[in-house]
């Protein structure tokens, strides 16, 4: 990953689809880009956190449910761009369900209150106000990649994952009857590879070569949620470093001349974008958040992950995986090691890594 990135590259649809919105008062908004370089927006010390959520979107249940989850800190004093993955399958007590179900349990409540519950939600965890949050569709971003004319992506290591979801079959039943599936739920055995035995009509087989390839939006799209890849790419960590070539790839292509010069690809991503994204950002804050792009041009950036470690290489993580029972409704779930609902250590690493730029997990065990 390239060290020079701006904050577009971070927002993804945002910064960039807000862009889109403002060709339409071109002359305007370059005269404010270009005269007027105060950020007047919300933060904190000169940091502003903003809570990435990616959703699959469509008819099936669980629409809402977040995929991805990540918190960027962007520190301009520092010059440093901070990425947090938050596993999805991290327990909340709160809500009683894994944390990739807040902004769904938000929306239920009401319309516009998902990224309230998420919001307030993931602060809680890492100890960090957040001060915007946006919520991408995944279904949105498979149509922009393929309206700019697909990714160009650098694959790091070759990797297969035969437990890639198909979309619209999240519950086919597979030939299972309905006492089978009711003694299955019931046992409290779940786990992805049983899951997988259970039901295979669910699942596909990807694969992805190392080396250069081009990926259109489907494409691009199983390149950054596959979860259950065999080897390295197979941890939440790896699965995050995917995410940032794609969107920086996106980013380059979007902001293309080839992109930018053409009325009819503007008008197409723009159509896309506006009903792909829900975000609290007022229009009044468009310019700031552009006019932060170019301030931060060549912030360093670093990524992290809330996740169980790494056995292979000895690297500790800071969760680890209960046994399935009533207290996570017998699902396959992450807690802090430090105990279910005790993030104090995760808080403080968070906390170490966007004030120092850069700190290790400590190596003890904690019981649980």
């Amino acid at each position: 990953m390239p060290k020079k990135i701006t904050l577009i590259i971070l927002t993804v649809f945002v910064v960039v689809g807000l862009f889109i919105l403002r060709t339409v008062n071109i002359y305007p908004f370059l005269f404010q880009l270009l005269f007027n370089q105060g950020v007047s927006l919300k933060q904190n010390d000169s940091k502003v956190n903003i809570l990435l959520l990616g959703i699959g979107g469509g008819s099936h249940d669980g629409p809402n449910l977040t995929d991805t989850i990540i918190l960027a800190t962007l520190d301009q004093k520092a010059d440093r761009i901070t990425l947090t993955s938050i596993p999805r399958d991290l327990w909340f007590p709160d809500i009683n369900a894994k944390i990739n179900d807040a902004y769904a349990d938000g929306e239920d409540k009401r319309k516009g209150g998902g990224l309230i519950e998420a919001e307030a939600s993931i602060a809680k965890i890492t100890g960090q106000e957040i001060d915007y949050g946006v919520r991408i569709d995944f279904s949105g971003f498979v149509k922009a990649v393929d309206i700019v004319g697909g990714l160009d992506i650098n694959v790091d290591n070759t990797f297969d994952d035969y437990a890639y979801p198909i979309s619209g079959k999240e519950d086919d039943t597979c030939g299972n009857t309905p006492e089978d599936i009711k003694a299955y739920t019931e046992s409290g055995t779940a786990s992805a590879e049983l899951e997988l035995q259970k039901f295979p009509c669910r699942y596909k087989h990807i694969h992805f070569n190392k080396g250069m390839t081009h990926m259109d939006g489907e494409t691009a799209l199983e390149f950054v949620r596959s979860r259950h890849a065999l080897g390295v790419e197979g941890s939440d960590f790896a699965r995050s470093k995917r995410q940032e070539k794609v969107i920086s790839a996106f980013k380059s292509k979007v902001l293309s001349a080839q992109t930018l010069i053409n009325p009819g690809k503007i008008i197409s991503l723009y159509t896309v974008l506006a009903g792909s994204i829900d975000t609290d950002i007022k229009q009044t804050e468009f310019d700031d958040f552009i006019r932060l792009a170019e301030k931060m041009r060549g912030a360093k950036i670093q990524s992290t992950s809330i996740d169980q470690g790494d056995e292979a290489t000895g690297r500790p993580g800071l969760l680890v995986n209960p046994d399935p029972s009533a207290t996570y409704n017998y699902a396959w779930v992450l807690i802090p090691r430090t105990g279910n609902g005790n993030y104090s250590e995760i808080q403080s690493y968070i906390s170490c890594q966007i004030s120092k730029g850069g700190c290790n997990v400590a190596p003890a065990k904690v019981s649980q």
